[in-house]
């Protein structure tokens, strides 16, 4: 590679999606650099999103097994339960230190150069990264996303009254009343955390749905079984204003009951997220954004300026964290000269709640509308003998497949270990395979896996256990 330049590829952004790109270019034997404005690596993922969500997510599920005799009726007693809330954080905090050390380490090992500070544009071929400059032949833009802002309302975490997902990782004590603005995954998941810690949580969602986007059948059944679990759950309602008073918080919403004031401790504003460009100066190298603040790409990942590629959350698309490493991964082999696609219909995506809510492909809603001829097949996991041994009877498998080829178009997964059986799936529609193609794979008992292999045996109605 050309030595004109300091790098042959320069990272701006240390999240799944920057590091995976500047190991895997490192691996390659590039000259490689990632610039990050944070002192630990992983981005928003690992530091206050994904990981530290989902290390919450694990020992509050723990607990509630506990605390809701669950575990007595599995003949196992156990005496009085409680939880400490702050070593619940610390062990948070201890997960995603290992985790970000991890990284560093890797950097370290694969030869990546890592850079500090705030990264912006000079020219096609050179940021500056606080005041100091530095070029590549190829830059790679993988800055992420932040949350939203909503009507104006400014965000007080860490310790205020009206936070975002960072802020609700780290309440110092459990609120007694949790308003979460936005149904999808970032306000259920939170939502569930606090809400078996003791919190009532009222989820407000402004569409007739939670869940935008996924299968009619998860979104329904997802909300039977959390309103089950105990969130008040409003649907088809608007926040219009948020005042804070002596104690918390009240919320003035319009729904199908009129408008109405909801008093809260706090609120989580979760109502989605937005690609992060702020001090880029992308004007300086004449790359424009859409009218969303995405940087449009190209098949390969690259922008309209030669020799600039975005990546993850910053472009269109799916706001995904393994949606973001794959890319990452790809452009630096590209980079590298090797042929590698991207796959952008193959994406899959999880809920971590419980039970987990995952899917992959073409939901029925999409099929309907684009007038595929489609056959589908529903399997429930209470017929799955692992799930009724685990006491974990609730949800299903449902797959879509093409009537004409059998093709799989689309599975949609509600289940206790939905994130990985959604990886089968995915796997298989990564290589065309057909439904059959699965029902013929041989699984292993007793699993919940068996379930993916009965949907999709029922999609010639041969499912053997319904």
């Amino acid at each position: 590679m050309s030595k004109s330049h300091d790098y042959d590829v320069l990272v701006i952004g240390g999240g799944p999606g920057g590091y995976a790109c500047a190991i895997r270019a490192a691996q390659l034997k590039l000259r490689t650099a990632c610039a990050d404005l944070r002192d630990t690596l992983g981005g928003t993922c690992l530091n206050v999103g994904c990981i530290p969500s989902k290390a919450l997510l694990n020992a509050t599920h723990h607990y509630e097994l506990a605390v809701s005799g669950k575990l007595g009726a599995l003949g196992i007693d156990i005496g009085n339960v409680a939880f400490d809330l702050s070593r619940l954080m610390a062990a948070k905090d201890d997960t995603v230190s290992s985790l970000t050390k991890g990284i560093d380490f890797l950097f370290r090992k694969s030869g990546v150069t890592r850079l500090k500070g705030k990264a912006r544009f000079e020219a096609e071929n050179s940021i500056s990264i606080d005041g100091k400059q530095v070029t590549a032949k190829s830059i790679v833009i993988a800055t992420g996303s932040k949350s939203a802002p909503f009507n104006g309302h400014a965000i007080d975490n860490p310790g205020g009254r009206i936070v975002d997902s960072t802020g609700a990782l780290s309440f110092s004590m459990v609120p007694e009343h949790l308003a979460v603005i936005g149904g999808g995954a970032i306000g259920l998941e939170l939502g569930s955390v606090w809400r078996r810690l003791g919190s009532q949580v009222t989820v407000i969602e402004y569409l007739d749905v939670i869940l935008p986007g996924m299968d009619k059948d998860i979104r329904a059944k997802a909300l039977q079984i959390l309103t089950q679990q105990g969130m008040t759950i409003l649907t088809s309602t608007a926040v219009e204003r948020i005042s804070q008073i002596e104690n918390g918080v009240t919320l003035s919403i319009a729904g199908a009951e009129g408008k109405r004031t909801l008093s809260a401790s706090a609120v989580l504003i979760a109502t989605g997220r937005r690609p992060n460009t702020d001090g880029l100066a992308l004007e300086k190298i004449g790359l424009q954004t859409d009218n969303r603040g995405h940087i449009p790409i190209g098949s390969k990942c690259e922008t309209a300026v030669r020799g600039i590629y975005a990546i993850g959350d910053v472009t269109p698309g799916p706001m995904l964290a393994h949606r973001a490493e794959d890319e990452g991964i790809a452009v630096a082999e590209h980079l590298a000269g090797l042929v590698r696609p991207i796959s952008h219909a193959v994406i899959p995506s999880v809920v971590y709640t419980s039970p987990e809510i995952a899917s992959v492909g073409r939901t029925e809603q999409e099929l309907r509308e684009a007038g595929v001829s489609f056959t589908k097949a529903v399997f429930p996991m209470s017929a799955n003998s692992r799930a009724t041994a685990n006491r974990e009877p609730e949800g299903f498998v449902k797959i879509l497949a093409d009537r004409e080829t059998d093709v799989v178009l689309g599975a949609h997964i509600i289940s206790e270990t939905a994130g990985t059986m959604i990886a089968q799936v995915a796997q298989a529609m990564e290589f065309g395979a057909t439904s059959e193609d699965i029902a013929y794979s041989c699984h292993a008992h007793p699993t919940h896996s068996e379930a993916v292999k009965e949907a999709a045996m029922g999609i010639r109605g041969e499912a053997i256990h319904i």
